[in-house]
């Protein structure tokens, strides 16, 4: 936890691991705001600079879900996602290069705690900004973890376009810049 990034560095590489996972055909999820930390702690080694932020099981699903479990999925799957042109700002969207638009989409439809989207982008000539974006509810996760996910997808979705850049963490509210290779 003494590192001032660690909520935007867990997000990004937890999210790393989840896609890794799904790719492997194993099921999976981030278990963030409804788990226990102190029963995990109970189980594993936490020394004092740390904290667990979040778990995540990794398995085979069962075939049929309990009515809970139903409940749960459909609470953590609302597909109502903003628009860019909620999330986004600076360059107008006529000017971006093709790798931003699919950057941005991608992003955009990252996971985040209870589908509460926290982050907003901001387009420039050399790069892409991400920033936290709202400030309600915590929910018990960081809104800067959730920020690393979409960090996460929208390096993978540029990388995928062939634009190739690298991270800059930045100070609050701002999270971190994608800054491309020329």
């Amino acid at each position: 936890m003494d590192d001032q990034f660690v909520h935007e560095k867990v997000g990004y590489t937890g999210e790393a691991i989840i896609l890794e996972a799904t790719a492997l055909g194993l099921n999976t999820c981030w278990v963030a705001g409804f788990f226990k930390p102190e029963v995990v702690a109970s189980l594993i080694e936490v020394r004092k600079s740390e904290q667990v932020l979040a778990v995540t099981p990794v398995g085979y699903a069962r075939e049929h879900e309990s009515w809970e479990e139903k409940l749960m999925s459909r609470f953590g799957r609302s597909h109502n996602r903003l628009s860019l042109s909620r999330l986004v700002r600076g360059l107008p969207d006529e000017q971006w290069p093709n790798w931003v638009n699919v950057s941005l989409e991608a992003a955009r439809l990252a996971p985040s705690a209870v589908n509460r989207q926290p982050w907003g982008f901001e387009v420039q000539d050399d790069g892409i900004t991400v920033f936290v974006r709202t400030g309600g509810p915590e929910f018990n996760v960081s809104k800067r973890l959730d920020c690393g996910i979409a960090m996460l997808h929208l390096e993978v979705a540029a990388v995928n376009y062939g634009c190739k850049g690298e991270w800059g963490f930045l100070p609050s509210p701002q999270v971190a810049k994608f800054n491309i290779h020329q």
